[in-house]
């Protein structure tokens, strides 16, 4: 099965402290590289939060997030115009957070499974996910 990643769920696995259940972190961790997806909102939402000193990672969000893909070999997705139509079209109720609606979208283009510990989209009925 496939996965996207969602940011806390990268922080989360990257940084050994899973509020992700521990049938989720073996999934993920017993998965090819080739079935593990990121998106580039995520680096995005990275960079913010450590400029904004919300997290604290080894090193520039920069050398981290390609040090973290070349350790894991995950495949970080592009935001295109197919992405981002669809974040803006997802069916109702949904909330408006654009880095969700972003991650929503990418993983129904996709057809992946999104892996979040964010009750908003847990709870969305229009995504398949896993906490």
């Amino acid at each position: 099965m496939p996965y996207l990643l969602d940011t806390c769920a990268i922080l989360f696995i990257a940084g050994g402290t899973s509020d992700l259940s521990t049938r989720t972190v073996e999934l993920i961790d017993s998965a090819s590289p080739a079935e593990v997806f990121v998106s580039a909102i995520s680096l995005a939402e990275i960079a913010c939060l450590q400029e904004r000193g919300r997290i604290s990672l080894e090193s520039h969000w920069r050398t981290w997030w390609h040090e973290l893909l070349g350790k894991t070999g995950w495949t970080s997705l592009p935001i295109n115009d197919q992405v981002m139509a669809e974040a803006y079209s997802l069916p109702a109720p949904i909330h408006r957070d654009p880095a969700d609606l972003v991650l929503i979208a990418t993983a129904r283009l996709e057809r992946l499974t999104l892996v979040t510990t964010d009750r908003k989209i847990l709870d969305y009925p229009h995504v398949g996910t896993l906490s």
